[in-house]
């Protein structure tokens, strides 16, 4: 035996298209329905369109009063779907169903938005009729806070100030509220710094069985107010010799100090200061020391006295001017709990929209092919009808 000869297998390239023989009868019903295939032209066509819509059942009383119901014109809907039936012009009936769907889709979409919308109007709504009262509440209180800290400033002018249970508790109060951040917290330590001999400390409860603070954050506190101002507290350690007494890190405020005289401050509207005897159970010494303490307790009052009367003048030029669009649209953010629904709702719809669109696109290309195909074979059975005729 040889060896095995291999046989070469001619490729032969095979039409998946099969070709149909057409006669001049069958091409010639092909072009008449071609053209009664293209969409309704006159008055005429388009009543008997919209009279085939009643098949699909979205125009059926029914939906129309469900439609009417929801605030929604259902002849914007079937001009809608009129729209998209001249659009895709659908040659058979999974066209037709594909069209309607398609409207149905993009309505669904679009009521998805005002519904959304619906709900940012009555927020709106709510916000606008409570900001005026919320303005009118919030500049009562920073007028209140102002007068409150302004009264703490005042007494703390005073030379040789001791804490008072009424200036404790006040502070306490302004800081509980949270109307002065942080400055609060170093304002209450500072007032405990300056309370006399005997009182009781932050860890601890007075006479009238208040709520004590916490010593650890008092001392926290207070080593944050050397780190920042460079004041030593009482809480530091003492030094080897004392120093004599300083003006401190900020200006002493209180009537007769500095080079005004007490009579230009009197007679420039500022409140007059009143001077008491200093407690005998407290040290000169002890006296230079706790005045780097005040004058900063004082700086810290006056100006946060400062901030709340210009937190107030803002708010009311906000109330006369009204929110700028920023703001409104902070006020507007959906917060409810269907939002989340809502937007996944007009995402489906959305998605919905994409794949009818996408399919339709493809069935109309299909379409085009097809015809190519049959004008192909048409016109080569026309060319072999015309060769065999001359041969």
């Amino acid at each position: 035996m040889g060896p095995a000869t291999e046989t070469a297998i001619p490729e032969v390239s095979v039409s998946l298209v099969k070709k149909h023989a057409l006669t001049e009868k069958k091409l010639a019903a092909n072009r008449r329905n071609q053209k009664l295939s293209h969409g309704p032209v006159t008055a005429e066509g388009r009543e008997r369109i919209r009279a085939a819509h009643l098949r699909h059942g979205f125009y059926a009383q029914a939906q129309e009063v469900a439609l009417r119901a929801l605030g929604e014109e259902p002849a914007q809907f079937q001009e809608l779907l009129e729209g998209l039936w001249e659009k895709w012009n659908p040659t058979d009936a999974l066209q037709e169903g594909l069209v309607t769907r398609l409207a149905r889709a993009m309505w669904l979409m679009n009521r998805a938005d005002r519904m959304q919308e619906g709900y940012a109007l009555r927020q709106a709504k709510d916000v606008n009729m409570g900001r005026e009262d919320r303005l009118h509440a919030q500049m009562m209180r920073l007028k209140m806070t102002a007068d409150s800290l302004r009264l703490l400033a005042q007494s703390v002018a005073r030379e040789h100030y001791v804490t008072t249970p009424a200036d404790l508790e006040l502070m306490k109060n302004l800081h509980q509220e949270g109307v002065v951040k942080e400055m609060g917290e170093i304002a209450l330590a500072l007032f405990y710094q300056l309370q006399g001999p005997g009182a009781p400390g932050p860890g601890e409860r007075d006479e009238g069985g208040g709520r004590p603070d916490s010593e650890a954050d008092v001392r926290k506190v207070a080593a944050k107010i050397r780190e920042i101002f460079g004041v030593r507290t009482s809480g530091a350690e003492p030094e080897a010799e004392v120093a004599p007494a300083s003006p401190g890190p900020f200006p002493d405020r209180r009537a007769g100090a500095g080079s005004q005289p007490q009579e230009s401050q009197q007679a420039a509207g500022a409140p007059e200061v009143e001077e008491c005897a200093p407690p005998s159970d407290i040290a000169t010494a002890e006296w230079q020391a706790r005045e780097p303490v005040r004058q900063l307790l004082e700086h810290i009052l006056s100006r946060q006295v400062e901030i709340c009367e210009a937190q107030r003048k803002a708010t009311l030029r906000e109330s006369l001017m009204g929110p700028s669009p920023y703001e409104r649209a902070a006020e507007i953010a959906p917060t409810h709990r269907s939002a989340t629904l809502m937007r996944r709702m007009q995402d489906s719809n959305f998605r919905q929209v994409v794949r009818l669109t996408s399919l339709l696109m493809r069935m109309k290309r299909h379409e085009r092919q097809m015809e190519a195909l049959e004008d192909t074979a048409v016109c080569q059975d026309v060319l072999e009808t015309k060769g065999v005729s001359g041969g």
